[in-house]
């Protein structure tokens, strides 16, 4: 199996670019969340590749070997921990597995699957997105040297949030069965999270409530699909 970032590894990091060499595969659905990871590591010196599915996470496993992998706990084909568990054991093991969820009571289940780490959505922190990788590098793929930390938040592209409500109006559009549910409820939680949308998130954890609660038809339900048709209505995606 070829490594991408083989040609890359005579480019040591350095204190500005601390991932330079580094390829990351993140393996999420949610575009607004990718779209921030895209941003840190283009401001770390890292390539990034990305899969939407567990399916597609495993096609790119099958070509080539990562350095780096970012797991989100909530795929639309399965839960992300099946894929955490079964890259860390891998041999030869992916240097750094990292699990991530806008639910942080998940982490303890990512590091009980073999993850190295665990990163609370919204994933924002240069400083704490390099730390998070960094911490489990060995030595000699690590900057030399001091490094200032950095200060930077990344803030993506709203195009990105709006995107992601499209999708949940797809989905809806041609199924609203239990699974459907737990699966959008899932996303959303994780997407409002990320976008810092509070007004999506408490109209996500009622709707999780009433789902919990067994309510036929909740009428969460309505609310949130209002809620998403409203953002995709408003120009500036709120």
């Amino acid at each position: 199996m070829d490594k991408i970032d083989d040609f890359m590894t005579t480019r040591p990091p350095t204190a500005q670019r601390p991932l330079l060499g580094l390829t990351v595969l993140v393996v999420e659905d949610s575009r607004f969340a990718c779209e921030a990871v895209r941003m840190l590591c283009l401001r770390s010196g890292a390539r990034i590749r990305r899969a939407d599915s567990l399916a597609s996470a495993r096609k790119h496993l099958s070509v080539y070997r990562p350095t780096v992998v970012i797991v989100d706990v909530g795929l639309p084909d399965g839960s992300g921990l099946a894929l955490i568990r079964s890259l860390s054991q891998g041999l030869p093991r992916i240097d750094v597995i990292l699990g991530t969820s806008g639910d942080s009571v998940t982490e303890d289940e990512v590091i009980a699957a073999g993850a190295d780490g665990f990163i609370a959505k919204p994933i924002a922190s240069l400083a704490q997105f390099q730390a998070a990788i960094l911490m489990h590098l060995p030595p000699d793929r690590q900057p030399q040297g001091p490094r200032l930390l950095p200060q930077e938040q990344v803030q993506p592209d709203m195009l990105a949030y709006r995107d992601d409500l499209s999708h949940v109006v797809d989905v809806l559009r041609h199924d609203e069965s239990p699974q459907t549910l737990d699966y959008v409820t899932q996303f959303l939680s994780g997407v409002a999270t990320s976008a810092r949308d509070r007004d999506m998130q408490d109209v996500v954890r009622r709707l999780i409530a009433q789902r919990k609660a067994g309510l036929a038809a909740p009428d969460g339900l309505h609310d949130l699909t209002e809620m998403v048709q409203t953002r995709l209505a408003s120009a500036s995606g709120f």
